[in-house]
């Protein structure tokens, strides 16, 4: 797979699941993302030392390792090796669990297809492992969150954020025409999958929840992501908004 092939497909999977989003013709069709938000998990061949050669491949480099003790997240930005969408991988550390909600995860984890553990498209692919119970989707959102979300979408984008400025676009005024798409945004800089830097205006808005069936064939309606917006406060720098996404405070070492 070519790493232009590997974009596409993360693409429209997100779409797929977002298709209010792939419906949005507020800005260009081939305007890219300013970066993309993946969601995984440090479990076996989708944590994400496992997964950073494989993106490498695909020419995205490590730029910088961020740390998050209090969403129970390590994530890492990767640069793109062309203008287009960066990479922010979120790793959900499974040891931020209470005991019998982790068991659950890694019992549910452990069912996965082996063949798509060994896939190059680890990320496009899906939910690799059966879809949960309705009890233990509640049990693992309650737990956590992301621990839910994980447990029926499996691996893969969470969320695309655009760059206002790229788009040509002020935040106020893509603010409006989402709004009038039916996509309510909120500026609180904790509502999507990570902290946000006070250095970039920021809206996030949640799409539309899907309903899903559930191991047993019983159906429920659950939020599955969005998009956001950002749009860096200092124009006279040089870095891309993706560069400035997470708080310095949350930075690591790359070792």
């Amino acid at each position: 797979m070519q790493r232009e092939e590997f974009v596409q497909q993360l693409w429209l999977d997100y779409i797929h699941q977002h298709p209010d989003v792939g419906g949005l013709r507020l800005w260009p069709v081939e305007a890219p993302a300013e970066y993309l938000a993946i969601l995984t998990l440090n479990h076996g061949p989708w944590a994400m030392d496992a997964l950073l050669p494989t993106l490498a491949r695909f020419g995205y480099r490590p730029q910088q390792r961020y740390g998050m003790a209090d969403r129970g997240l390590l994530a890492t930005l990767l640069s793109a090796p062309d203008d287009g969408a960066w990479v922010l991988l979120a790793e959900l550390q499974l040891g931020t669990l209470s005991r019998r909600p982790r068991e659950r995860l890694q019992r549910l984890v452990g069912n996965a297809d082996p063949h798509e553990a060994r896939s190059q498209a680890l990320l496009c692919h899906g939910r690799p492992w059966p879809m949960p119970d309705w009890s233990t989707y509640q049990a693992l959102h309650q737990a956590h969150p992301l621990a839910g979300w994980l447990s029926v979408m499996g691996p893969r984008v969470h969320h695309a954020g655009f760059d206002c400025q790229r788009l040509d676009h002020d935040i106020t005024e893509l603010d409006d025409q989402l709004q009038q798409a039916g996509l309510t945004g909120s500026s609180d800089r904790h509502h999507g999958l990570f902290p946000v830097s006070p250095l970039l205006d920021y809206r996030f808005y949640a799409t539309s929840s899907r309903r899903l069936a559930f191991a047993d064939g019983d159906e429920h309606r659950v939020g599955l992501g969005g998009l956001s917006l950002v749009q860096k406060q200092v124009s006279a720098n040089q870095e891309r908004a993706a560069e400035l996404l997470l708080p310095h405070h949350t930075r690591c070492e790359i070792s």
